[in-house]
């Protein structure tokens, strides 16, 4: 019972591009909407505080380690967040890459201040640790 007869089709495959229209969160209320640069800038804020592995909610891929980082050498911190803050921010698609990393220690607190590159244009964005 093979068909002999074939029906044949040219499919086009369209891909949707997700939009990056999302709620707008100021001082922990939603506060209407935004995209693009706006949204990156809300999901990176949000990606870079959610502790990795800590909530069952997200995947093992979201969010960053920096609760390892604390009581360690400050030197290795500097070059571990690098690497850490690169890994986490190119999960998202977005985002082109990750350079340009500064550092101002006072204390046993570090500022970490780097620049994303995206799909949208570039971002400066700081990121403080307690080591």
């Amino acid at each position: 019972m093979i068909p002999e007869n074939l029906i044949e089709t040219d499919l086009e495959v369209t891909e949707d591009i997700e939009t990056a229209r999302t709620y707008k969160i100021s001082d922990n209320k939603i506060q209407g909407f935004t995209d693009e640069i706006g949204a990156l800038e809300q999901a990176i804020y949000k990606v870079m505080s959610t502790e990795k592995y800590e909530y069952p909610i997200y995947s093992f891929s979201y969010g960053i380690e920096l609760e390892s980082l604390i009581g360690k050498d400050p030197l290795y911190v500097q070059i571990e967040l690098k690497r850490r803050i690169a890994e986490c921010l190119l999960q998202d698609e977005r985002i082109k890459s990750v350079d340009n990393f500064r550092f101002d220690v006072s204390g046993d607190e570090m500022l970490c201040t780097f620049d994303v590159s995206s799909i949208y244009g570039n971002i400066t964005v700081q990121q403080e640790v307690n080591y």
